[in-house]
């Protein structure tokens, strides 16, 4: 009764262990992405969590029943039942990994293997720490003190060898392959903590994600009080054109169009004075506008257009706007030696969404004739300044302070110069680079792919670079934890999981603090105090653990190099692939040669036999 007792207790320990951990975990997990019902939320996950684990009790009962009869030590019969632990894991993370994948998919941007191995990894790392946290009764369950041989008697009972004070001493040297086992499994364990610490950085990244996410409504929120982003187009002029057609049944029936009548020439010139407004830790930048525009009709009509069907009375001349609460000043153009005063709405929707028109005089007289006209405005906005060239010839010239700029739209300029003090830049337009003609009728042409303009946006790149950085969390985990690894081996002071874990997570911290320290300061500066803060704490460490300052001074002079080599690679772009491939390959060559002389199986070292005279 009293073995059934203790076989029970025993896997009942590991299996409380290991739940507890899952579920505080579990519960931690959900309250940080439903922290709206957080405490029903986690009083939900825990239950979940014991509850769905009882699978795993009946398979640890399963597990110790069959390792009571494997003839082997305490440590290896731990060792195995780590093993059982990992296939009951695999089954876990499986199922786990598929309903996560449909409660997390719209949260994580992560397919279903990556859930899959990620619930995997967690409740391996859970069933370890349970392993860990009961040892001692696992090695007194199993028979004796870790590494004590066991015995059986043809009754079953269990027997251990001890030590005759009174006798020789026994060799208690390990054998070979006892110690090459250690240092297999401790190598197992530092990949799998590899990936475990894999896990914040997922964690890292969304927060990267809400940043960037919280600046643009940000940018959203005080554009949208100033202006937003402003296209500006015109003059033209819109007209309005009747068609008549014969049905089949022979009536004349007639349709209302509109005819739109664009410039023969067109100059635009204007400067853009940028202003820069701060918003809790964020700064927007938006700008100010003088737009002058000179230039003159020529109408000429198209062969299908009669000019007859025309009705010049109700001509209007328009002017696209965006957003009008941009507007600074009552609009007016000269037209024909006419002062006209324009006012919101346009008779049609062809060309723009929202503009100004004025009824201008017009007569049929006035077709191939020249109608000089220039207008100015006063504009505000944000993000970009937008045009269309909605002309036979046409010449746009831009000038600001802004010393950022990026020329988007369908058309580079012509000319550009960009200096510290501000650009220049100048588009020149043909009629034969456009794909419309100066009079077409409403509906039969698109003019919005011809847009172009310049980007006013603030370079707000740090937030892009630390997720480039954050890409490379696996080469700063695995080779921390490798060099650790091989320290430890070479010094022979072994490195607890629980220390690995501690310097795992300075080297995530590492991504908090660059994107923390980012959003105030440059991100290269932020870059090198972050690095320069992680480093020395996992020197210092270092130092503690091994008790040497040379010790320190490697991993001080090989985090350094990383951490250079990955700023490197982030100010690179075109070059990037090639020089990381590199940099990885000579990384690669000097783990190689730093872990020649590791004594990988533990053996002793050959002693040559005597030379006899």
């Amino acid at each position: 009764m009293k073995k059934i007792v203790a076989y029970i207790k025993t896997a009942a320990r590991v299996w409380i262990s290991s739940a507890v951990l899952f579920s505080l975990i579990l519960a931690a997990s959900a309250a940080y992405f439903f922290p709206e019902d957080a405490a029903a939320v986690i009083a939900v996950s825990v239950v979940l969590s014991i509850a769905g684990s009882l699978p795993a009790f009946a398979a640890l009962l399963v597990a110790i029943a069959i390792l009571n009869r494997v003839r082997s030590t305490a440590t290896s019969r731990i060792r195995y039942l780590a093993g059982c632990c990992f296939l009951i894991a695999s089954a876990y993370g499986v199922v786990c990994g598929a309903i996560t994948y449909e409660l997390l998919r719209q949260q994580l941007n992560l397919q279903m293997p990556a859930y899959m191995l990620i619930c995997t990894v967690l409740v391996f790392a859970c069933s370890l720490a349970a392993l860990a946290l009961n040892y001692r009764s696992l090695v007194n369950y199993f028979g004796g003190s870790a590494g004590q041989p066991l015995s059986f008697s043809p009754g079953g009972r269990i027997h251990t060898h001890k030590i005759n004070q009174h006798m020789e001493p026994i060799n208690t040297e390990q054998p070979v392959s006892e110690s090459s086992n250690k240092v297999l499994v401790k190598g197992l364990i530092t990949g799998v903590l590899i990936l475990v610490m894999m896990i914040p950085t997922f964690f890292v990244s969304n927060l990267v994600n809400e940043r960037e996410q919280r600046q643009r409504e940000i940018v959203q929120e005080v554009s949208s009080k100033w202006a937003s982003e402003q296209r500006f187009t015109g003059p033209y002029i819109v007209v309005p054109y009747v068609e008549s057609s014969k049905g089949n049944d022979g009536k004349i029936y007639t349709t209302r169009r509109n005819l739109v009548l664009l410039p023969e020439k067109l100059k635009v010139s204007g400067s853009v004075t940028p202003h820069e407004r701060k918003r809790s830790i964020y700064k927007v930048l938006l700008y100010e506008s003088d737009i002058h525009s000179s230039g003159q009709f020529n109408i000429s009509l198209p062969e299908d257009v009669v000019a007859e069907n025309i009705d010049f009375s109700k001509a209007k001349i328009c002017m696209g706007v965006t957003d009008f609460k941009g507007i600074q000043e009552t609009i007016t153009i000269r037209f024909n030696n006419t002062v006209y005063t324009l006012t919101p709405g346009l008779p049609s929707k062809d060309i723009d969404d929202a503009g100004l028109s004025a009824p201008v005089a017009l007569a049929a007289t006035d077709l191939g004739k020249p109608l000089a006209f220039s207008t100015g405005i006063r504009l505000k906005g944000s993000s970009a300044l937008n045009f269309l060239p909605l002309s036979a010839n046409s010449e746009y010239t831009l000038q600001s302070k802004w010393p950022d700029p990026s020329f988007d739209g369908s058309t580079l300029p012509a000319h550009h110069n960009v200096r510290d003090t501000g650009f220049t830049a100048n588009w020149k337009f043909y009629q034969a680079n456009l794909p419309f003609g100066t009079a077409f009728l409403e509906g039969t042409t698109k003019t919005a792919s011809a847009t172009f303009g310049v980007n006013m946006l603030q370079p707000a790149d740090q937030y892009a670079k630390t997720m480039r950085s954050v890409k490379y969390a696996i080469l700063f985990i695995g080779l921390t934890f490798g060099l650790f690894f091989i320290i430890e081996l070479m010094q022979r002071r072994p490195f607890h999981p629980v220390q690995y874990i501690l310097v795992g997570l300075a080297l995530v911290i590492f991504y908090t603090l660059l994107l923390s320290v980012g959003e105030f300061i440059p991100f290269d500066f932020a870059y090198i105090l972050a690095a320069v803060a992680t480093v020395s704490l996992i020197s210092l460490y270092a130092q503690s653990h091994f008790k040497s300052w040379k010790v320190a001074l490697v991993f001080a002079g090989v985090l350094g190099c990383l951490y250079g080599f990955i700023f490197v690679l982030i100010r690179l772009e075109d070059t990037a692939l090639l020089v990381g491939s590199i940099g990885l390959f000579i990384v690669l060559a000097l783990v190689m040669y730093a872990s020649r002389k590791v004594n990988w199986y533990g053996q002793a070292e050959p002693v040559p036999a005597p030379v006899r005279e």
